[in-house]
């Protein structure tokens, strides 16, 4: 009996070690090679895993737009190493706690939503550290190739100058407080008694004196195209000693007074403006064709 019962537990044991044996090689079985780029394997596992991800963002591409994603981003983190380039796993952390924060939810929050999704949260940080390691690339080997013609944008920053936008300002405000917007209406009624006693900048300040948390301050120059419209259009039609309309603003009622108003044209934040987004729109033109050399050179094995 004691042979029996000796025999019976090796052999459990035998039994045990087997499927634990088969277990810990079932991960490695159950992933077959989808693709290969420069020899770096793509797995089913991971394309499905980025699927599970889009499916939760609402994208449609499905299995055919993951690989694809996939396929970029272990292109783009190759090119990164060619570079020097390094991701660290605090980059990596860092970037999944902006994306919590973009989603105005704490990042065990976001861990959760991924995971009653199905979505390992590994399977963000994949992209987060491609999409890291790409930024960096952009950043060192493409953004200095982008060129933006100040003469065009000269020409085209002069087309866009309106007639309102041709006057140098020297302003003050004039501000009715009232925290969070609390009372604006009787505010807006004192603000419209003082507009209506305004006589010039010179006597703002006493003006102001007989009214209630009524201050005024010194805004100094501002040319027209620094201000909003709306207010650059009401200015443009007011001559010196003028004062706008009352607006309720976050601390209050406020009110701008011209104490100069000259003739000017200042294309610089006109030219601001257009340089960004001209430059946005080659930046995103010469990464994707950057990208698109890479793909071309990549040596990429469908299986």
């Amino acid at each position: 009996m004691m042979a029996n019962g000796f025999w019976g537990r090796a052999t459990s044991a035998m039994i045990v070690g087997a499927l634990l044996t088969v277990a810990a090689a079932m991960p490695a079985l159950a992933q077959s090679v989808r693709v290969t780029v420069n020899g770096t394997p793509i797995t089913d596992m991971q394309i499905a895993a980025r699927v599970k991800l889009f499916a939760l963002e609402g994208n449609k591409s499905g299995t055919k737009g993951a690989t694809e994603q996939l396929i970029d981003e272990a292109i783009q983190i190759a090119e990164a190493k060619r570079l020097g380039v390094t991701v660290s796993n605090a980059q990596v952390d860092d970037g999944l706690l902006q994306v919590s924060r973009n989603l105005k939810v704490s990042q065990d929050k976001l861990v959760g939503m991924l995971q009653q999704s199905g979505v390992n949260v590994e399977t963000l940080k994949d992209r987060l550290r491609a999409a890291i390691a790409w930024n960096a690339v952009t950043e060192q080997a493409i953004m200095p190739q982008v060129q933006v013609s100040d003469l065009e944008l000269d020409q085209k920053a002069a087309g866009q100058v309106a007639p309102y936008q041709g006057f140098d300002y020297i302003l003050k405000e004039i501000i009715f407080v009232a925290p969070g917007g609390q009372g604006a209406s009787g505010r807006t009624a004192q603000a419209n008694r003082y507009r209506t006693s305004f006589a010039g900048c010179d006597s703002a300040v006493e003006l102001s004196m007989g009214f209630t948390d009524a201050a005024v301050i010194d805004v100094g120059r501002r040319h027209a195209t620094q201000l909003p419209e709306a207010i650059a259009k009401e200015l443009a039609n007011l001559n010196v000693g003028g004062i706008t309309k009352p607006r309720v603003i976050e601390t209050g009622v406020s009110m701008l007074a011209i104490c100069q108003k000259t003739q000017a044209q200042d294309l610089t934040f006109i030219k601001g403006e257009l340089r960004s987004q001209a430059g946005n729109q080659a930046l995103t033109g010469q990464v994707a064709n950057y990208l698109a050399n890479l793909r071309k050179q990549a040596k990429i094995i469908y299986n």
